[in-house]
């Protein structure tokens, strides 16, 4: 089973990677600007574009009927909605697939 990495996990990660050039508070605060400003550009509207590891874009979902599971003759509308879509970029989907989970 594989294991879940937390904001602070990473931190942690990325503060050993670069040889304690960089406090724990630095790194964080750089993870937390870019998470800001990654949603605040998806909710502008834009896309945001990290070469090699994916694309973030928001996409309009139609409309739609759904059924009730505990009633299935019952219709249910499901309104229009925005949601965010990632596509993984060529390096993240070629590392994932030789990963060992």
């Amino acid at each position: 089973m594989s294991k879940t990495i937390t904001k602070r996990e990473l931190v942690n990660k990325i503060c050993t990677e670069l040889n304690g050039n960089l406090t724990q508070t630095d790194v964080l605060e750089v993870i937390q600007k870019a998470v800001e400003l990654i949603t605040a550009s998806l909710g502008a509207g834009d896309r945001v574009v990290l070469r090699n590891f994916g694309t973030f874009v928001v996409k309009e979902v139609k409309a739609k009927v759904g059924r009730n599971p505990k009633d299935p003759a019952k219709d249910v509308p499901i309104p229009a909605r925005k949601v965010v879509k990632f596509k993984v970029g060529k390096t993240l989907k070629e590392t994932a697939a030789k990963s060992k989970a």
